[in-house]
């Protein structure tokens, strides 16, 4: 076990009991979601992944696959504020933070007040995140990162929890712009929502075009998801998980001296807030399975969500027809 992650005996015995009490909070929290979201076990997990270990998810799909759907329904069962922005290539980074206006008295005094902007919610919604320009976009790199904004010099704290849920298109359809390297590193998780099964879409069809519409129930309060939170964090790491993570990440960066392996196609690779992503990530997945510390297997179950949006491929990968997933793919292989 690594020295940073030891605990006690006793500290042991009572993270067992709320790691017990926690798996069966969630399970009550997956169950809540799956009333209105059907199939796509493996998008709300990575989704959920992402907010237990406190971080922002990027879910990037075509239009209609329910992805605004969950974030309303994660915020409805997880007991959070909400709030949503709906990008446009109009939309101002002050229609994101706010703004200060002018202000006059009785008296006739002028002054300032700050009007806060969408942003000040515990779960946002950033739907469509790619339909706005850079500029904007980039609004959310401080708030992401800092949990706070700033303006005119003044700081204003953000609600705590503070997640941001963002919605992208595939860059290749009309009116898109890529989101920026700095900001996409700021999303701990890319979930990749894909097209739901048979059997899941007839349950759409059959549960979704009625006469009522099923709404999800809250399952947690805000302080049992901070608690659950702050848990993840003091989770134990094995010497073995740390080693798959940091080899893992490290073999993702461009080796010039490797023509053979998939470091060969890597024109940029994950910085340490790769590692820090997995880290929280495997432990937040070994929870949700009701296991109190995480295994290699957590690590490589993560590895795409985590680094495929925090890397690039050269020009003579792209030529090839060569992915991002399919240079992860082969750089797991090594760890299995």
């Amino acid at each position: 076990m690594s020295e940073m992650t030891k605990i006690s005996a006793a500290d042991e015995q009572a993270m067992i009991a709320e790691a017990e009490a926690a798996v069966k909070t969630v399970a009550k929290a997956r169950e809540a979601i799956a009333t209105t979201i059907y199939g796509q076990s493996q998008v709300v997990e990575n989704t959920l992944v992402t907010i237990l270990a406190g971080g922002h998810a990027l879910l990037v799909g075509v239009p209609g696959l329910a992805k605004t759907k969950l974030v309303e329904t994660l915020g409805t069962v997880l007991g959070l504020e909400a709030g949503r922005i709906q990008f446009t290539p109009d939309l101002m980074p002050s229609d994101i933070v706010g703004s200060e206006i002018l202000d006059q008295d009785d008296a006739g005094k002028r002054s300032f007040r700050f009007v806060k902007g969408p942003i000040f919610a515990q779960l946002l919604m950033a739907d469509e995140i790619n339909r706005a320009s850079p500029r904007t976009q980039s609004a959310l790199l401080q708030a992401m990162q800092e949990y706070h904004v700033t303006i005119a010099g003044q700081h204003y704290d953000l609600p705590a929890p503070f997640h941001v849920l963002a919605t992208q298109n595939p860059l290749e359809q009309e009116g898109t712009y890529p989101l920026p390297e700095a900001q996409l590193d700021r999303f701990l998780m890319q979930v990749n929502v894909d097209y739901p099964d048979i059997d899941a879409e007839r349950q759409i069809l059959m549960e979704t075009t009625g006469a009522e519409e099923i709404k999800a129930k809250q399952a947690m309060d805000l302080k049992q998801l901070m608690d659950i939170q702050a848990l993840v964090r003091r989770m134990p790491v094995g010497e073995s998980v740390v080693e798959a993570i940091l080899g893992l990440v490290r073999s993702a960066r461009p080796d010039e001296d490797n023509n053979d392996g998939p470091t060969h196609h890597i024109a940029w690779g994950p910085g340490p807030r790769a590692s820090q992503a997995l880290m929280l990530t495997v432990r937040a997945r070994a929870l949700i399975d009701g296991r109190l510390a995480p295994s290699v297997d957590d690590v490589l179950a993560l590895a795409e969500p985590v680094l495929q949006h925090r890397m690039a491929l050269n020009f003579g990968a792209r030529a090839e027809g060569i992915g991002v997933r399919q240079v992860i793919g082969e750089l797991k292989q090594a760890w299995m």
